[in-house]
């Protein structure tokens, strides 16, 4: 072995393995995107961008834009021209491939009327042969939401109840109450909402004293717009919303009519009165500057709704709701309100629908029990059931089964199982709670049960001796054959006449 002065095999070794990790791939770079994020607002344009260092040509290369998965593109370009086939769903129609300079590896994606669901990470991919690299760009999507809205609810046991609302907003903001000091207050309550459009729609509650003097904001704040909309009510309200106290009861197909009223009594005309359940938007119907607003209206509700406004000058207005439906059950909030301060008032609709007449059929089970069904169908809310003897006592049922149809309607499906034969002229009640009831009773009396009881032995025994008699018929039979068989082979042996053995037939005959 030859040694080399000044040199080590392990020095040359870790000069080797340096060299090699420093040399470059023939094709080596880099890609870079945004420093900082990509803010963009619903329904504007977005333009992200990413840069090929060392800047050269992207003409022979691929470039890739995609979210979370390379083979789901956002777009794709390849030597030069768009790459079709291989888009997601989403953004078809919607980006453009923009050649911010791609002499020296510039290039951009333009995506038009940005959505909520746009919001997030997005990834370039330069490509050139097996070789490539990547860079994340971030996209953070915003909108800024409508001015709040601040409903007054109450008074109650000593205090009222301020609802702040508010929609169109992302992402979710935040809600902040304040006093004339510019105090800060506590929510009772938040219920922010991701509506079906990816924007939320919010409603903060805030609970205050009943004697309560001051004036008090709500302020709904977008962190990534740093901006933020404001509502200011001052206490006491002037006036109030008056409903109905007692629930409205209304059948399947009938009109529901609720009617609110300011008091003390003023001129409505230039207020904006809403309908709502439990949430402000979207509405049951909405009526402003003596119209009404489509556009706010809940889909079940189109088509049915009017509004008999004859007395809006005294503050007074009544919202009929036509065909009325299972879903139409619950409670409705009416809002009278002007330069976005709203009080309101709470009314509840009770629907009720009387189905069929029960019917009852009976089943023999295997084991010979008797067994009672009751059925009926088109009941709303769910009804009770109840079988009762004779005397009206209560019967426990053995099942008891409820489905709702497609229309919200209950079918009922009882069944007793009669287990002495004493118990008859039972009774299925089916009805409402506190309303409407249909019964029927089992066709069969106690009597008739008793008579059949009797009759069987009846029935029976003329049945049981009647088999018995055709049994000692054929083992009579049997016997006869026997002996005429034995007095024909007597008579050969003995040499008796004919006449003789046909004398013998005749007498032996049954």
């Amino acid at each position: 072995m030859v040694d080399c002065p000044g040199y080590s095999l392990s020095g040359v070794a870790a000069s080797l393995l340096f060299i090699l990790l420093t040399m470059k791939h023939p094709d080596d770079f880099r890609v870079i995107g945004p420093a900082l994020p990509i803010l963009a607002k619903v329904g504007e344009d977005a333009l992200l961008t990413c840069q090929l260092l060392p800047k050269r040509t992207t003409a022979h290369m691929e470039v890739r834009w995609y979210r979370s998965d390379p083979d789901r593109p956002v777009i794709v370009h390849r030597d030069g021209a768009e790459v079709t086939g291989l888009q997601v769903e989403g953004y078809r129609g919607r980006v453009e491939w923009t050649e911010a300079n791609t002499d020296e590896g510039s290039v951009a994606l333009k995506i038009r009327q940005i959505q909520p669901g746009d919001d997030g990470q997005y990834w370039c991919r330069f490509q050139e042969g097996d070789y490539w690299r990547e860079a994340s760009v971030l996209l953070q999507v915003a909108a800024l939401g409508s001015p709040p809205n601040i409903h007054v609810e109450g008074p109650g046991e000593g205090e009222i109840q301020l609802v702040c609302t508010s929609q169109g907003w992302f992402p979710e903001p935040e809600v902040y109450w304040e006093g004339s000091w510019g105090e800060k207050l506590l929510s009772l309550s938040e219920n922010h909402v991701l509506g079906e459009d990816g924007l939320f729609y919010v409603e903060d509650t805030l609970v205050v004293r009943n004697d309560t003097s001051e004036t008090i904001s709500c302020s709904i704040y977008n962190h990534g717009l740093k901006e933020a909309k404001e509502a200011a009510i001052a206490l006491p309200a002037t006036s109030r919303v008056i409903g109905l106290s007692q629930p409205i009861l209304v059948r399947v197909g009938e009109n529901i009519e609720l009617t609110c009223h300011l008091s003390p009594q003023a001129d409505a005309q230039s207020m904006e009165v809403r309908w709502v359940r439990s949430h402000c938007y979207p509405a049951v119907h909405v009526y402003v500057g003596g119209a009404h607003s489509a556009e706010e209206q809940m889909v079940e509700y189109r088509g049915r709704t009017v509004v008999a406004a004859d007395a809006i000058h005294e503050g007074k207005l009544t919202l009929r709701i036509h065909d009325a439906r299972t879903s139409d059950d619950g409670q409705y909030r009416c809002l009278f309100g002007k330069d976005g301060v709203y009080q309101e008032a709470r009314v509840n609709v009770q629907v009720m629908a009387v189905g069929s007449t029960p019917r009852i059929t009976r089943e023999v089970l295997k084991d010979g029990g008797l067994q009672l069904r009751c059925t009926s169908d088109g009941w709303f809310p769910r009804p009770h059931v109840q079988w009762r003897d004779r005397g009206g006592r209560a019967v426990p049922s053995s099942s008891e089964a409820f489905c709702q149809g497609s229309q919200g309607l209950f079918q009922v499906e009882t069944l007793l199982l009669v287990t002495n034969s004493s118990v008859v002229n039972v009774t299925c009640s089916i009805g409402l709670p506190g309303g409407e009831e249909k019964a029927a009773r089992f066709p069969l009396s106690d009597s008739k049960i008793a008579l059949l009881w009797m009759a069987l032995p009846v029935l029976v025994l003329p049945l049981a001796m009647a088999i018995d008699l055709i049994k000692v018929k054929r083992h009579s039979k049997g016997k006869w054959v026997n002996r005429t068989r034995q007095a024909l082979g007597h008579s050969s042996a003995t040499g008796e006449s004919q006449e003789s053995l046909a004398y013998v037939r005749v007498i032996k005959a049954p």
